[in-house]
């Protein structure tokens, strides 16, 4: 293993301030605690042997009400993880959850599956956490606690179950191609030497794979993660995530003060969203997607915000919940409903992302 690295500014000084992590949502809520300066192991690491040490997330009737940060599809199950380790998992599409053992008490911020079985869960000090029947336990593959002091993963996406990536706080990007057994950082292959936060990854089709972050920084790769290049982004904001369209290309990001654009030709040109309220100019931050079997895409973010789309992301019509209660990402059901995350818990919408009975 190799030395710690300490991140160097570009006068070659020793970097003393550091930022707060600009999150989306109930990221946000969470991750914007005092983070030091970073020590960025190198090499691949194996998954340690923690089995005399686990400490596992308190079972409780309270957790689908908790904080929820994340959720997803695994087959026709659904997935949802959050704050105290709290991993959920619905067969009936959101009317009822039961609650996952897992070996950990970080707050989790992204949760991807692979297929119906073979999934994994990221979050606060480096963790990564993987199942393998579903979602219904899980197992600690990785932790760095030298990463950032409480510094987190925010995102994962894998290929299949071999092949994966996580992006995170101060442009970490690690992969695996055994499945997580063992994880090699590869931040070096991203143009970001200022290390900035990366916050959400995404295939998009036909295209490639295409990472957003901080300062509105954008990287794409054509081959699967081996080389990226760094794309002209529309936004000098922090982009908090993006959704692939059902078009050949298409993208859309998003991010502070409701800023979204869309790509017909994987980054290479941008157009911003049009966004259609009836509560004049929208400038609410976006926390989360979902892409419906339909082609539709929903939007999710701050004060109960819901914002879909028939037109890959050209335009958005916006609606605010009645309850005004902060999402922080969403899911859809076959029937076409929005399973809606955040404070609160989770929620079952129209899928307009209206409660039954709101205008």
């Amino acid at each position: 293993m190799s030395e710690p690295i300490t991140r160097r500014t570009q006068s070659g000084q020793a970097e003393e301030n550091f930022r707060p992590l600009k999150t989306p949502l109930a990221k946000v809520l969470s991750l914007c605690g005092v983070l030091s300066v970073c020590a960025l192991v190198a090499g691949p690491v194996a998954a340690a042997d923690t089995a005399s040490t686990t400490v596992y997330a308190i079972e409780s009737v309270k957790a689908k009400t908790s904080l929820l940060t994340d959720i997803t599809q695994a087959g026709s199950r659904l997935v949802a993880v959050g704050e105290r380790g709290h991993i959920l998992y619905s067969d009936d599409q959101g009317t009822t959850w039961q609650q996952a053992k897992v070996p950990s008490l970080n707050l989790l911020t992204s949760v991807y599956f692979a297929d119906d079985k073979n999934g994994w869960a990221v979050g606060h000090d480096a963790l990564i956490l993987r199942t393998s029947d579903g979602g219904q336990s899980w197992t600690e593959q990785y932790k760095d606690l030298e990463r950032e002091e409480g510094a987190p993963f925010l995102d994962v996406w894998f290929a299949n179950a071999n092949h994966g990536f996580v992006v995170g706080a101060y442009g970490a990007l690690l992969e695996t191609t055994d499945g997580g057994s063992t994880w090699e950082d590869v931040s070096y292959r991203l143009e970001n030497d200022d290390g900035y936060h990366l916050n959400a990854l995404a295939a998009v089709k036909d295209a490639g794979l295409m990472v957003v972050g901080e300062m509105g920084v954008i990287f794409r790769s054509s081959d699967l993660g081996q080389t990226w290049e760094k794309v002209e982004g529309p936004y000098e904001g922090s982009l908090f995530g993006l959704q692939a369209t059902d078009q050949s290309a298409g993208v859309v990001v998003y991010g502070l003060r409701g800023n979204i654009f869309h790509s017909a030709d994987f980054g290479s040109s941008w157009q911003a969203s049009r966004v259609n309220t009836a509560r004049g100019e929208f400038e609410i931050g976006l926390a989360g997607s979902a892409l419906a079997q339909d082609g539709s895409i929903a939007l999710v973010g701050h004060g109960g915000a819901v914002l879909t789309s028939t037109d890959g992301g050209k335009s958005f019509n916006a609606v605010i919940r009645a309850d005004r209660l902060s999402l922080s990402s969403v899911a859809t059901d076959a029937q076409g409903n929005l399973v809606l995350v955040g404070q609160g818990g989770v929620r079952v919408a129209s899928p307009t992302g209206t409660a039954p009975g709101q205008q």
